[in-house]
């Protein structure tokens, strides 16, 4: 199990910042190969440690199909760069691409993060999840303000409406949660703190103070 993310990680990802260009990259190949096999291989970590209390993560989940790959899709973009920035990986029973809640990990020099939620639900599940919190907003009340979760983690409150949906009043107790149209939580760490030999377990331990919010959009979702 690969417990941190590399120097040498942080250091390929700086460095592509400001030689992103496919000569370079070709250049410098190795050092992404050895980057993206770390990538890899603390994803895997990642899942073998949520499956021993995520009933909806399974550590057989293919590592394939959660890390996102490096190459841009630069077809209706401005930004031509081909490569991103970043390693991420989206973990859930359908690898990165479910359409419900899962957790997310980003790696990026001086912005990595750890998620968990549901981004961009659908327009059913966004109804269902709109529900929940009008019939048990206090519930998640709960959840937000329960200690660790209040001390380290932060709901992304940013991608929002600004108009109640239809149906709700600004009235309403819960309506800054109702207007979100993502529901995610997250929690951020330092290139050093992911270096550091427990970095595996950081993170693991940012996750389970998400799992209530996350098992509350589950319950909304009527997942069992």
């Amino acid at each position: 199990m690969q417990a941190a993310i590399h120097a040498d990680t942080f250091r390929f990802l700086t460095a592509i910042k400001t030689n992103n260009d496919r000569e370079w990259f070709q250049e410098h190949r190795d050092e992404y190969e050895r980057a993206w096999q770390n990538m890899k291989d603390f994803t895997a970590g990642l899942i073998d440690g949520l499956a021993q209390w995520d009933r909806y993560i399974s550590a057989d989940i293919p590592v394939s199909k959660c890390v996102f790959r490096i190459y841009r899709d630069t077809r209706f973009s401005k930004d031509k760069t081909p490569y991103k920035t970043w390693l991420g990986a989206g973990i859930s029973t359908a690898g990165r691409k479910l359409n419900g809640p899962e957790y997310y990990i980003h790696i990026q020099p001086g912005n990595s993060f750890a998620a968990a939620g549901y981004w961009r639900p659908e327009k059913e599940h966004l109804a269902a999840i709109r529900q929940e919190i009008d019939y048990s907003g206090a519930r998640l009340q709960e959840i937000v303000d329960e200690p660790a979760f209040k001390k380290y983690c932060r709901l992304d409150m940013q991608d929002t409406l600004k108009r109640p949906p239809a149906g709700f009043s600004e009235e309403n107790p819960y309506i800054a949660w109702l207007k979100l149209k993502s529901f995610t939580a997250f929690e951020s760490f330092t290139d050093k703190e992911l270096q550091h030999t427990d970095g595996l377990e950081r993170v693991l331990k940012a996750y389970r103070r998400m799992y209530d919010f996350k098992l509350f959009l589950h319950e909304a979702l009527g997942e069992e």
